[in-house]
């Protein structure tokens, strides 16, 4: 009977022991731990014209602090930017706080109510900014978690600063990742270089705003474009600086031995404008005028005229615009070119003697699609210069 109660006592400590150790091993989150939680959707803003992201930290189900960061036009119908970034107070359902605007510094004030709506959450109000109040009236909104947010907001702005060739990037085309204090420097410094600056990339996106940094596009010569990026990347403020996206698109692009089009180091403009020119005259069936060489971005200009067919009897003409560049097929020099033809723009107008016939070309016209017959004009080029074509189902030379 002993022994019995014995085994007996020896197992329930054995079950303590391991019930114990299963406690320890697998413990409970601790209650009311804080989580935040984003709304990227409140609409109504600014005229539906607002990025808003209203960041919230939360105990359970209550909001115990949020931040409201709105980025908005400078003006209506403009594109600069301007924002605020508002530390809340809650009371309840009531979000209310007071700052200024970072860029004009306009007085701003925040009154919210939020509400749980099922599994959405509504919020209704007032922002004012100086003058102009904005009634809020925004339902549906879903949050999003601090993982799913981060997720969304990462971006590419396409610089690679050391690309193995130039098949993903473009040779003429380089990006610069600036802080936004050193913009302004950074871009004075440009003044007066055979660059062209895209005016595009001199807006300021709320992304930018956000992150204290944007991304000025620049189309330089080829040849010059590795001496730019290194010289961009000693600079203040200059974060990041390399190659990215242009005008070469790798199935209007063919690739042969440099050793013929080169004197010394450089390229031989006039032997290659020349070879050009008369491989497109011939495949387009017109006359050539002189070459031209744009000083900033190395693109070749050639420009071509022929009878227009479209109505023989008036003897129109039609003038055709063709751009090509010629690069190394990599950085760093090769013993291959690249030679890229953009698709020929074409215009027709009355050159004859006389009196003229005024033309006008219809925007989205089905003409456009004629615009871009080169007959053949890749293919000939490939031809004369014994160059490879890019295969786009293998991602290679062929």
């Amino acid at each position: 009977m002993r022994s019995l109660l014995f085994c007996l006592i020896g197992l329930m400590t054995a079950s303590s022991d391991l019930a114990f150790a299963q406690m320890k091993l697998s413990p409970k989150a601790a209650p009311g731990a804080n989580e935040v939680r984003y709304f990227t959707s409140i609409d109504g803003l600014m005229d539906g014209n607002a990025d808003a992201i209203l960041k919230e930290t939360r105990q359970g189900k209550t909001v115990t602090s949020a931040v409201l960061d709105v980025c908005y036009p400078a003006a209506k119908g403009s594109g600069r930017k301007d924002r605020f970034v508002a530390n809340l107070a809650v009371n309840g359902q009531t979000l209310t706080g007071a700052t200024q605007s970072i860029d004009e510094k306009l007085p701003v004030t925040v009154k919210l109510v939020r509400r749980p709506t099922g599994d959405t959450f509504e919020f209704k109000g007032q922002i004012s900014v100086g003058q102009t109040v904005t009634d809020v009236v925004s339902t549906d909104n879903s949050d999003l978690s601090e993982k799913e947010f981060q997720d969304n907001q990462t971006t590419d702005d396409g610089i690679t600063a050391a690309p193995r060739d130039f098949t993903e990037v473009s040779p003429e085309s380089i990006g610069v990742r600036v802080k936004l204090d050193a913009a302004l420097d950074f871009l004075k410094g440009l003044k007066g270089q055979d660059v062209e600056v895209s005016l595009s990339s001199l807006t300021v996106s709320c992304d930018a705003l956000r992150a204290g940094q944007q991304t000025i596009n620049i189309s330089v010569d080829p040849e010059r474009a590795a001496a730019l990026i290194a010289k961009s990347k000693s600079l203040p403020g200059v974060i990041a600086a390399g190659w990215t996206s242009g005008i070469v698109e790798m199935e209007r692009a063919i690739r042969f031995n440099a050793a013929d089009w080169r004197d010394g180091d450089r390229l031989n403009k006039d032997k290659l404008a020349a070879a050009i020119s008369n491989v497109l005259a011939k495949a387009l069936s017109a006359k050539a005028s002189t070459p031209t060489w744009n000083a900033n971005t190395g693109k070749l200009k050639l420009t071509f005229k022929r009878p227009s067919q479209l109505f023989p009897a008036l003897d129109l003409t039609e003038t055709i615009e063709v751009s090509t560049l010629v690069a190394p097929d990599k950085p760093g020099g090769s013993d291959r070119l690249m030679l890229w033809i953009g698709n020929p723009v074409i215009s027709t107008a009355d050159e004859a003697a006389g009196p003229k016939l005024n033309l006008t070309e219809e925007a989205g016209s089905d003409e456009e699609g004629e615009q871009k017959d080169d007959n053949g004009s890749v293919d000939a080029l490939a031809k004369e210069f014994n160059g490879q074509r890019w295969d786009v189902d293998k991602s290679a030379w062929k």
